[in-house]
């Protein structure tokens, strides 16, 4: 018996498991959930529509053309603005400046009129404003047009690079 081998015996190792890893990815599944719902939340916008289907071709007060106003960004600092639609417009394209007494007033004068008029009809509504950048306009034309629509409470407006062949006669005949 003095002869056999001893048994070996092995150490026992304390069994830890770093959990570091898995925290991490925890609280980035938790940050990606919270940004996907966020951006999940569906984005409403009014639509105004006519009340009946009929097609009507005069637009009430407060709809429609009636609500919209574009503004044409040229070279040199030239600004053309009308309301409604060229081929038939409510107030006529005519060249305004940046500023106080050129753009800001017009579009404060007619955002006025537009919300006493949709407050008799039970809403709250604000003109619409389309601006047209050509490509001869500079960067500078833009930004200013666009501190007016903030200084001018407009709260609806976009961009629209497209024009129309009878805008590009206007705008390089003006």
């Amino acid at each position: 018996m003095e002869n056999l081998p001893k048994k070996v015996r092995s150490k026992k190792l304390s069994t830890r498991v770093d959990l570091t890893a898995m925290v991490s990815v925890s609280f980035l599944l938790i940050i990606f959930f919270m940004v996907t719902i966020e951006l999940a939340k569906p984005k409403v916008m009014n639509l105004s529509l006519p009340d009946n289907g009929k097609g009507t071709t005069s637009c009430p007060e407060g709809e429609g053309e009636n609500r919209s106003i574009t503004i044409m960004l040229g070279e040199n600092d030239k600004l053309i603005f009308y309301k409604g639609l060229l081929s038939s417009p409510i107030i006529p394209p005519k060249n305004l400046q940046y500023g106080e007494n050129g753009i800001r007033r017009e579009l404060q004068k007619i955002n006025k009129k537009m919300l006493e008029v949709s407050a008799k009809i039970g809403r709250r509504e604000s003109i619409i404003v389309i601006i047209k950048p050509s490509k001869k306009s500079n960067y500078k034309n833009l930004v200013n047009i666009l501190d007016e629509m903030a200084i001018a409470n407009i709260g609806t407006y976009a961009i629209v690079p497209e024009f129309t062949p009878e805008e590009s006669k206007l705008l390089a005949s003006k």
